[in-house]
């Protein structure tokens, strides 16, 4: 009864369910269909807006009202409101890994606890997890949960904030410059610390470079608080709040669309933009005189708007342990993400439904009395021990370097690294030389006898390989293969990494191609850790250049929705850039499951001499036609 008096004149916006629905729907089509909805990220940008209005806007009416804030009373419905499920997502998540998904508890210990102390953000950066590498390690289920770890760190100090400003500024308008000042600044310093061409996880993960969704969302409330706007505007008005309420909400969808999240325009103003966006439409959803918030308010968008925080907690979960469990999704990715989606939904349902709801409204007096809620006390315990004990076995740092996968991609990097100086040398050596024909001759007079078979190639094809320079460029399954394909390549420059994607490749060529170090064929090995826009790709054949020749290829990742749709898209680009061939090591290689490690991503030690050997025989082929 005290809560509703105190905000007596607070009102239920439907609208923002809406809002909720359209944020929480982006990220988990992001995750699902990464290629299809690759700004769907930003949904969490629109959940950032919106904390930041409404908690400001409650702050301030209280304020109003009742001339305090009772800050006990704030922080008592914010953990009994957000804590239970995120407590009961990360200890039953973590009893599914200590059963089931061994493989994944690396580190569980440092997550659990900086996830219950809402600093999981700044724990993500120190320890250099990528938000977006997807092969580097084991994924983790609880990536997501930087954004709740912002919002926890935000509850903390923001009541103390506010108060602050409303006592010692007098008009609302000043304290809503100070917020858009401060949300400036926070923009800044994501552009100053963005480095393109870089993982862009600092500023993605970093309270200090995300905090200005927040700001601008608080800055609303202070000019547009939802207790004094009228419903009755004249017609004029209303027309200009539903225009503008349609104009930020097809830009909302269209960047969903259209964005990538690796972009230098995203860092440095797009996101902003995108922000800016959000407060106008967030503006006229609250608005009761526009019609926006009667278009979003359907009992779909209501019921998926009020089991969003749900729905965000367990999505990473699910999609994470049903790509472990089914070895082929990329075969029927639609069934497969809809399997997923169904799971989510119900295992939010029942999160809603038994803990969000009961502990947001709960008298923990009853604990100490015989009641209904004692039958959940074994199971609940169970689960809590199950977990603890997963995060006790825990390694401290990631297993993988364990596996002979790792071991390895580890020992090639290091060859690699070393080998790569000394053929940049030789090949500027090389380029001084090749103005005269003696000097070629010289370099490529070995003969056939001298050069070792490997493989299924032949003496002919061997020698015709030794005297070719190449460049390679590629992720992780490259790497794993590098040491065969340098057998056979020996003037091979080969610069492949965990986790790249196709966008921080541009770089690395343009690099060689300054230094006069590119050959004129180029082999490219990327898509492994996610697709690539066709911009992106463009971008990397403009790099190399009309008169080269460039072998891309394709992937094998049957665990991953985005296989076939990075495989379409390199054929698609055969159509545009005549100097580009596809290797199709994907049809070559998926009747042979015996060739890979047990990701059935990374050939094994049979299967990377028959990698080695399948490009060297497409690369020896074409540039001998």
């Amino acid at each position: 009864m005290e809560h509703k008096k105190r905000l007596a004149n607070s009102r239920y916006i439907t609208g923002i369910d809406g809002l909720r629905a359209i944020a929480v729907i982006g990220v988990i089509l992001y995750h699902l269909m990464p290629f299809s909805i690759p700004g769907g990220f930003l949904g969490v940008v629109i959940f950032l807006v919106l904390t930041g209005y409404l908690i400001t806007d409650l702050l301030v009416q209280e304020w109003d009202q009742n001339g305090h804030v009772a800050l006990w009373s704030f922080y008592r419905r914010r953990l009994a409101r957000l804590y239970p499920a995120l407590v009961t997502m990360l200890f039953s998540t973590a009893a599914y890994m200590t059963l089931f998904q061994r493989q994944l508890l690396a580190q569980l210990r440092g997550i659990l606890w900086s996830n219950l102390l809402y600093v999981y953000n700044w724990w993500q950066i120190a320890h250099g997890q990528s938000y977006f590498a997807r092969f580097a390690h084991n994924e983790s289920p609880f990536t997501h949960l930087w954004t709740l770890s912002i919002e926890g760190q935000l509850y903390l100090v923001w009541p103390i904030l506010i108060i602050s400003l409303l006592v010692f500024t007098k008009h609302r308008h000043q304290i809503a410059n100070i917020l858009f000042g401060l949300g400036l600044i926070s923009a800044l310093l994501m552009a100053i610390l963005y480095v393109p061409g870089h993982d862009p996880s600092r500023v993605y993960y970093g309270t200090d470079t995300r905090l200005f969704a927040v700001l601008f969302g608080a800055a609303l409330a202070l000019v547009w608080p939802s207790t004094i706007l009228k419903p009755s505007i004249g017609r004029p008005q209303r027309r200009l709040l539903n225009g503008i309420g349609v104009v930020t909400l097809v830009i909302t969808i269209l960047m969903y669309f259209k964005i990538d999240a690796q972009s230098t325009f995203l860092y440095r103003g797009g996101m902003v933009l995108f922000t800016i966006a959000v407060v106008l439409l967030t503006a006229v959803v609250v608005h009761p005189g526009a019609s926006v918030n009667r278009w979003l308010t359907n009992p779909l968008f209501t019921w998926i708007g009020k089991r969003s925080y749900g729905i965000y907690l367990y999505q990473f979960p699910v999609m994470i342990f049903y790509e472990n469990q089914v070895q082929n999704i990329a075969h029927l990715p639609w069934l497969h993400n809809l399997i997923q989606i169904g799971l989510i939904l119900i295992i939010s349902e029942l999160s809603y439904r038994f803990i969000e709801k009961p502990f947001s409204h709960l008298d923990w007096r009853l604990f100490t009395h015989r009641s209904r809620y004692h039958l959940w006390a074994i199971p609940a315990l169970t689960v809590l021990v199950i977990g603890l004990v997963g995060a006790i076995q825990a390694p401290t740092h990631a297993t993988t370097d364990n596996t002979p996968l790792a071991r390895n991609i580890k020992r090639n990097a290091k060859a690699n690294s070393a080998r790569n100086a000394k053929l940049i040398a030789a090949a500027k050596k090389r380029q001084k030389q090749a103005a005269t024909k003696n000097s070629s001759s010289s370099t490529n007079s070995s003969s056939s006898s001298s050069v070792a078979t490997v493989g299924d190639l032949t003496p002919t094809q061997m020698q015709q390989a030794a005297q070719m320079p190449l460049v390679g460029v590629g992720d992780s399954v490259m790497l794993d293969g590098v040491d065969s394909l340098q057998k056979i390549f020996p003037q091979m420059i080969a610069n492949a990494s965990v986790g790249r994607q196709v966008r921080s490749s541009q770089a690395i060529l343009a690099s060689y191609a300054k230094k006069g170090v590119l050959a004129q064929t180029v082999l490219v090995g990327l898509g492994t850790n996610g697709a690539f826009t066709d911009q992106q790709l463009d971008t990397i054949m403009r790099t190399v250049g009309a008169r080269r020749q460039v072998f891309w290829v394709n992937v094998r990742v049957p665990t991953r929705s985005w296989q076939n749709s990075v495989n379409a898209s390199l054929q698609k680009a055969t159509k545009r850039w005549p100097n580009l061939t596809v290797i199709d090591w994907y049809d070559y290689s998926n009747k042979h499951p015996d060739w890979f490690y047990a990701d059935q991503v990374h050939p094994n030690e049979k299967g990377k001499q028959h990698y080695a050997d399948f490009i060297a025989q497409q690369i020896l082929q074409r540039t001998k036609d």
